[in-house]
Parts: C-alpha cells; sequence; structure tokens
C-alpha cells in the first residue's frame, strides 16, 4: 500500500523563520466565512533569531481560556532582542487564536479541542488546520518545545511546570532538567487521562525537550502566576543556552521547587453526582488516603444528604474543580504525591 501525501499547509508565515533580527508578524489561515468570503484568521508571531544556535517554540493558549501563557508571551515578543539571543526564539503567544479571541477553551469556529487534535490535518476544520502546521511546519524546526497552561475557566491548579514519563530515558532527563530550570513553585511528573491527540505527544515523539505547565486557573491570570510565567519562560531559555544575558528574570530569588508525582488513577476524583461542590481542603494542603477532598450537594431538594469524596491516596491537593456547580463526570480533585 502506497504512503500517504499529505497536501501542503493552507497556512502561510508572514515572516521568515530563517532571517536574523526580531520580526513580528502572523500564520495566516484562509477562512471563508458569512462576513469575509475571502477571510483569513490571522495567527499573531514573533521570531526572533541571531546566528546558529538551538530553536525554542513557545506556545499560549493552546486553550483559548488559560491566560498566564499569554500575558508572558506577549510580554517577550515585545521585550526580547536579538543581541541577547543564541539561536532562535519562534513565539506564538495564541495558539488557538479563534478560542483565545472568545475566551472559551474550544474553537468558536468548529468546537475543535487544539490540544486533542493532532496531528491534525491540512484539508480538514480550522483546528485540524492549526494543528497540522505546528506539527509539520513548526515543530520539525524546534529543539525545546514549551507550551504554558493553566486551568481555564473550570479548573485551578497549585502553579507546577511539568514533563512525562518517557521511553527514551536521555529525552525524559532532558525534559525534567528543563523543568526544574522553570523553577516553578511545584515540578510535576505528569500523567495525563486525555493523551490522544496531544500537541505533548507529538513533540515528544518527535524527540524534542517538552515542558508544559498547569499555572492557577478560574478562567484569569493573577499577578502571582503571571509572574511564575514570565520567570520560568526566560528560565528554560537561558537553561537551553538560547538566552545570555546571565541575569535573572525579575531579580528576584526563587525558592526551590517541589517535586510531585501523578503515580497512577488513583490521582483523580470524578463527580459521580451532579449538585452544589463543597470543597473541604484548600489547593496545596496536605491530604492523607482517606481524607474528605469535598462534598457534593444536590439542588433539586433539601433535605438530601451530600455526597462525599475522599482522597485514594497521600499528598497535596494539586488541582480542583473550579466553578460552585459540577455534573457527573467532572474532575473534582487531583492529589499529587510528594517526592521526598
Amino acid at each position: 500500500m502506497a504512503p500517504v501525501t499529505l497536501a501542503p499547509s493552507p497556512i502561510t508565515p508572514t515572516v521568515d523563520f530563517d532571517r536574523d533580527g526580531v520580526q513580528h508578524g502572523f500564520l495566516r489561515l484562509p477562512y471563508s466565512r458569512d462576513d469575509s468570503a475571502w477571510g483569513s484568521v490571522m495567527i499573531p508571531l514573533t521570531v526572533v533569531r541571531n546566528g546558529c544556535g538551538p530553536t525554542a517554540l513557545l506556545t499560549g493558549a493552546n486553550h483559548g481560556d488559560e491566560y498566564e501563557g499569554a500575558v508572558a508571551l506577549f510580554d517577550l515578543a515585545q521585550t526580547l532582542t536579538a543581541d541577547r539571543v543564541a539561536g532562535r526564539v519562534i513565539i506564538v503567544p495564541a495558539m488557538n487564536y479563534p478560542a483565545f479571541q472568545a475566551g472559551t477553551r474550544t474553537s468558536p469556529i468548529d468546537k475543535g479541542n487544539l490540544n486533542r487534535s493532532f496531528p491534525g490535518r491540512p484539508d480538514g476544520t480550522v483546528t485540524q488546520k492549526i494543528a497540522d502546521y505546528f506539527a509539520r511546519e513548526l515543530l520539525p524546526l524546534a529543539d525545546l518545545v514549551m507550551d504554558i497552561h493553566s486551568g481555564g475557566r473550570t479548573l485551578d491548579f497549585v502553579p507546577f511546570a511539568a514533563a512525562h514519563i518517557l521511553p527514551d530515558k536521555d529525552q525524559e532527563a532532558r525534559c525534567f532538567a528543563a523543568v526544574a530550570a522553570f523553577a516553578a513553585p511545584f515540578s510535576m511528573r505528569m500523567l495525563e487521562i486525555d493523551a490522544v491527540g496531544m500537541y505533548d505527544t507529538t513533540a515528544e515523539e518527535l524527540g524534542k525537550t517538552f515542558v508544559t505547565t498547569e499555572l492557577g486557573g478560574g478562567g484569569t491570570g493573577r499577578a502571582e502566576t503571571i509572574a511564575i510565567a514570565k520567570r520560568g519562560v526566560r528560565n528554560v531559555l537561558r537553561h537551553a543556552g538560547i538566552l545570555a544575558d546571565g541575569q535573572a528574570a525579575d531579580g528576584q530569588p526563587v525558592e526551590a521547587s517541589r517535586w510531585l508525582d501523578m503515580p497512577s488513577g488513583d490521582c483523580f476524583r470524578f463527580a459521580e453526582d451532579s449538585g452544589l461542590i463543597e470543597a473541604c481542603v484548600d489547593l496545596g494542603q496536605p491530604v492523607r488516603a482517606g481524607d474528605l477532598l469535598a462534598r457534593i450537594h444536590p439542588i433539586g431538594r433539601t433535605g438530601l444528604a451530600p455526597a462525599e469524596y475522599r482522597a485514594a491516596l497521600d499528598g497535596i491537593l494539586a488541582a480542583r474543580h473550579f466553578p460552585g456547580l459540577v455534573k457527573a463526570g467532572d474532575c473534582i480533585a487531583v492529589v499529587g504525591t510528594v517526592e521526598s
């Protein structure tokens, strides 16, 4: 059977990735719609290049309601100069730009979840076309890939940088060294419960050094978590030998990161009931197996006892459901084990 040959990507960059200096431009994706027959989705990007050296690909707003990455990367794109760089930095502050404009996790155009759409298709939906361009055009340029996430409107996390356990232990070691360099308050050996179609997996399968984060949530960015993102991006660029100013990102000392692990599916608690959630533990607090994490109160009538949800292992509360109302099937809590 002959191999399938994919069509070229319909996305056109307005920058030259091989030119030295600072370029601000777009990834232009044709999108014909009711209000613009020959319209386009214009995804902002910046390329900063200075001679030969490694390439970092930095992305935010893979989900459109996650803001720390977008703020940190719009700031970096505006402030980074070529004389501070050895190699190349490709900055895409709002990877899923339609979702980012709408303030939603998924695209308002096709309801596509970009981080479940890889490797994408050049002849697919708008979201699939964006995924395809990153998979076939941008990821092959990169040595280091950093995708900055937070909890969006429905989750809240203790702020951590993370990488995954990988079959290639040399690659895994590079990823966790970059996580350590990011120097978030927490560092996570992360377990995915829904890894099909992820950007992470696509980058890792190409052998890239990949770092992700979860920095707060609730559909906003706090001063604390935005500062962590800004500082962490520059820390990792220095670690990779790309940023050569030799100074701390914000002039502030960085405390040692606490390492967390997600050893199994027992870390996650999912709602089996719909109703009003009562948090019984705050983020970052220690828990022991059997401790009460949350109650879910029925809201259809009074006088009914709430359902109780307890921890299955020892650790800290690393993530929680953010809105006050939950539906059956929602993830309501994640416990991360603390590495000694």
